[in-house]
């Protein structure tokens, strides 16, 4: 089942897929930057990145600008090239950044991974999977309760992630 949803996601040419899409982008931009939400948009792509619909899991969904950051306005007469504010392009992915800030509002919870939900000309959308790991069915599964450790506290921080892997090069393929 997982598979077929993957490949009607994964097939944006798709006049139906396409028009949910931009339906729900709509509704997402008038909504807050960070959401916690019920349930995945793209639930085999959450299953795949370890996301368990048990008590203990919750889902994110980050909102980020999209394009090079700017800097401040530097005061004084020079040219706006020479001064370094434009084409600014800073060293993380946005879904790295994504995956900070939902790390930096729960400070109880433990960012697992995260995956790319939409996009428009101004926003780019990422759901973060989070995990309690103070949560008593996340420390009685063997297959997570890694993450209840001292030493996973601020992972996407650190770039211990899937993106911030692939960020910093340690993702080969």
């Amino acid at each position: 089942m997982y598979r077929y949803m993957m490949d009607v996601q994964n097939d944006v040419k798709d006049s139906n897929y396409r028009t949910i899409i931009s339906e729900r982008i709509i509704k997402w931009r008038k909504q807050r930057a960070i959401k916690v939400i019920d349930k995945p948009t793209r639930i085999s792509r959450a299953r795949r990145l370890g996301f368990k619909a048990k008590n203990g899991f919750s889902i994110a969904r980050v909102r980020v600008r999209r394009g090079a950051l700017h800097k401040k306005e530097v005061k004084g007469g020079r040219r706006q090239r020479h001064s370094g504010s434009t084409g600014f392009v800073p060293a993380k992915s946005m879904q790295l950044i994504a995956e900070a800030r939902a790390s930096s509002r729960f400070s109880n919870l433990r960012v697992l991974n995260s995956y790319w939900v939409g996009e428009d000309g101004q926003y780019k959308w990422f759901e973060i999977i989070m995990v309690d790991p103070s949560n008593p069915e996340i420390i009685s599964d063997y297959n997570i309760n890694w993450i209840s450790e001292n030493t996973q506290r601020g992972r996407a921080e650190r770039g211990l992630t899937s993106s911030g892997k692939k960020m910093r090069g340690h993702l080969k393929g």
